[in-house]
């Protein structure tokens, strides 16, 4: 079995096994350098994935039904978040914009097939000719959108598994509110040591950190490739014999 058939296989599982929370099954997807560098810094584009790990990413967007981004990511890269180097079908785009910043002219507002759904805090007041539904949401205490009640929202518009592909403000908060579900990692054979793809979590106690288990690994073209289950709670560890 290929790595590319083991991942489908062991998100497939998943699909078939969705939890009664009622919100979408998440999965955080990114590439890295081999020192946690996402990129050189903040708001800089670099590509680090090799093309076996490129077309891995756009099988993933084929096996999830959404895909989010968060509105830095658009302005920095201008995604088109749409399945290329894969078959199958594109998943339903969708933005973190709390501040209400989707630029009319990003790709993510020009798509064919479906509207580009951007969840923010503010109300609309732009006009994105019918190419984006811009859906209002609650804040959270740091003034951004509620995760937790955009995750419930999408559920309820027919998202059972999200992909969250960056960047890192949006990888780091669903980590920090414990909702991304499961990782999967491209390293790339590169020191870039500059901006990471995961922040401060807040977290002193090694018990409490987010743990992956079980944890699988293999090489895919030049690139490393890490996926497996996250998990929150220091009481999921397995005891130590005495």
């Amino acid at each position: 079995m290929t790595i590319n058939q083991k991942i489908e296989h062991w998100l497939t599982s998943h699909k078939r096994n969705l939890s009664q929370a009622k919100r979408p099954f998440v999965t955080l997807s990114y590439a890295q350098s081999w020192d946690g560098s996402i990129t050189t810094r903040s708001g800089e584009s670099l590509a680090l994935s090799g093309l076996e790990a490129t077309r891995l990413t756009h099988q993933l967007r084929s096996l999830h039904d959404g895909i989010l981004v968060g509105i830095g990511t658009v302005l920095t890269d201008d995604p088109q978040l749409t399945v290329r180097e894969w078959s199958g079908p594109n998943p339903q785009p969708i933005v973190l914009d709390s501040q209400l910043r989707m630029p009319v002219n990003a790709r993510l507002c020009h798509h064919t097939d479906k509207n580009c759904w951007v969840l923010t805090r503010l109300k609309d007041e732009h006009d994105y000719n019918n190419q984006v539904e811009v859906i209002t949401l609650s804040s959270d205490i740091d003034g951004r959108v509620n995760l937790l009640d955009a995750l419930a929202l999408l559920w309820e518009k027919g998202i059972r598994m999200l992909m969250v592909e960056g960047g890192s403000d949006v990888i780091t908060a669903f980590l920090k509110a414990q909702l991304a579900d499961a990782l999967v990692l491209t390293v790339a054979p590169t020191l870039v040591g500059g901006y990471k793809g995961v922040g401060h979590l807040g977290i002193t106690d090694k018990q409490l950190l987010p743990q992956i288990r079980p944890m699988s690994v293999e090489m895919l073209g030049y690139d490393l490739i890490m996926w497996g289950d996250l998990h929150y709670q220091s009481l999921d560890l397995p005891q130590e014999s005495a």
